[in-house]
């Protein structure tokens, strides 16, 4: 799999539960092939994910909340980021993929729409 999504599937935040939902839907509905990274699980993975999320993009204070968005070893974006690429239909490029056909007729449906 490209693309990790990296999360804390024992999360007792219903907010982080939510995003982290919200990703996981989405990939499968547009049949993004993904591998889930359970955070909680391996203390090694945690940590490869907190060393690879560049410093521009780590919060201010504590750690970086689940979901984390990586594509091989390259760092896509958090849920914020996630979420702006869902609204703006840019998904795929902010995930480093070449969009499918489905999604581009998803496009060409909603500038008709827009019309």
């Amino acid at each position: 799999f490209d693309i990790k999504s990296y999360l804390r599937q024992s999360s007792l935040h219903l907010s982080i539960k939510k995003r982290q939902q919200d990703v996981v839907r989405f990939l499968e509905a547009n049949r993004i092939e993904f591998e889930e990274v359970d955070i909680t699980m391996s203390e090694e993975k945690r940590q490869w994910m907190y060393k690879n999320i560049p410093e521009d993009r780590q919060p201010a204070q504590g750690n970086p909340l689940p979901p984390q968005i990586f594509s091989d070893d390259r760092y896509c974006g958090d849920y914020d980021g996630f979420f702006e690429s869902k609204e703006s239909n840019t998904v795929f490029s902010f995930l480093g993929l070449k969009p499918t056909l489905a999604s581009k007729v998803s496009v060409v449906l909603q500038q008709i729409n827009e019309v």
